[in-house]
């Protein structure tokens, strides 16, 4: 028997809400204790760490288009546990915003801006300081020192860590959700944005906060009624991302919608990446000229055709 002196650290018990509001969530404060224990040294057993937990919030309610409460609603997703989420939401939001710069900037430095290959003045007998050219960084109207230049600000971020951060924020965000039925049908006739405002606050919604509806597809007329309120982003599930789903004070879903959280973000969820490489692909719209099948091949023996037919 050999007796050993180990630390250990205890740590506190994490709240089970992944709000955003708090940052408390995220970081837990360690008390560490010595401890005195007698026991024969054994070799160490390899453990497996999990980077998800099922998160499965609170009743939701279902409203109907007149605010009345006619069932419940639940969101089963898949969250990244209280110590990691912060960190997940926030590689996947810079990683977005940085993907949007298209890195254009650009700046001419003293030897692109035109002009200045004369020298000013006498390099002498003027009491003034010498000057070589008029285009120098310390004059209106020169070159800029270290400027911006055109460059790629893209970064990866990989498929199941991008999506294990928008489940965590939609999870996040649940307490702050509402589930309302299906009210296409009521613009069917012509668009009005004086109907849906009066909609949004029967929903309990307040036209002057920022709000984001979740649809699995936006009828044209809807999306006239809404497009006029700058607060309130429209969304389906092509155009769902991890910004306005944190931007957005609440989150409004329909039960199409909730279906589709659950079974493309649960913690039962089985896909695999090919998934989100087709939807970037379909959102693309594709490479052009690429010529494949029976007319690639065409095209091969017509280019062999001609230069064997061609003269040398």
């Amino acid at each position: 028997m050999a007796s050993v002196f180990l630390t250990t650290a205890t740590t506190a018990t994490t709240p089970s809400s992944l709000s955003f509001t708090s940052s408390s969530i995220f970081l837990s404060s360690h008390q560490f204790h010595i401890h005195k224990f007698n026991f024969p040294i054994q070799p160490l057993k390899s453990t497996t760490t999990s980077f998800s937990i099922s998160c499965k919030a609170s009743p939701i309610p279902v409203l109907n288009f007149s605010g009345e409460k006619v069932g419940e609603s639940f969101l089963d997703l898949r969250s990244a546990p209280p110590s990691t989420a912060r960190a997940v939401v926030h590689r996947a939001i810079v990683t977005d915003l940085q993907n949007k710069r298209r890195g254009t900037a650009s700046t001419l430095t003293r030897a692109e801006v035109s002009g200045g290959g004369r020298k000013p003045y006498p390099q002498k007998k003027t009491g003034r300081a010498r000057r070589g050219s008029n285009r120098t960084p310390l004059r209106p109207g020169g070159g800029v020192i270290f400027g911006p230049k055109p460059r790629d600000w893209s970064v990866k971020i990989n498929r199941k860590e991008k999506r294990l951060a928008i489940s965590t924020a939609v999870a996040s965000a649940a307490s702050s959700a509402v589930v309302v039925e299906d009210f296409g049908a009521e613009f069917a006739e012509k668009p009005r944005t004086r109907e849906f405002i009066a909609a949004m606050k029967r929903w309990g919604l307040d036209p002057k906060e920022k709000a984001m509806f979740l649809m699995t597809e936006v009828p044209e007329n809807v999306r006239l009624s809404s497009r006029n309120i700058g607060t309130l982003k429209m969304h389906t599930p092509r155009t769902l991302n991890l910004f306005d789903i944190l931007d957005a004070e609440k989150l409004v879903l329909t039960q199409g919608a909730v279906d589709y959280l659950n079974q493309r973000y649960g913690a039962d969820y089985l896909g695999s990446d090919d998934e989100d490489e087709e939807e970037e692909d379909d959102y693309e719209g594709g490479e052009e000229g690429v010529v494949d099948g029976e007319e690639g091949k065409s095209l091969v023996l017509l280019t062999w055709w001609i230069i064997l037919v061609s003269p040398h």
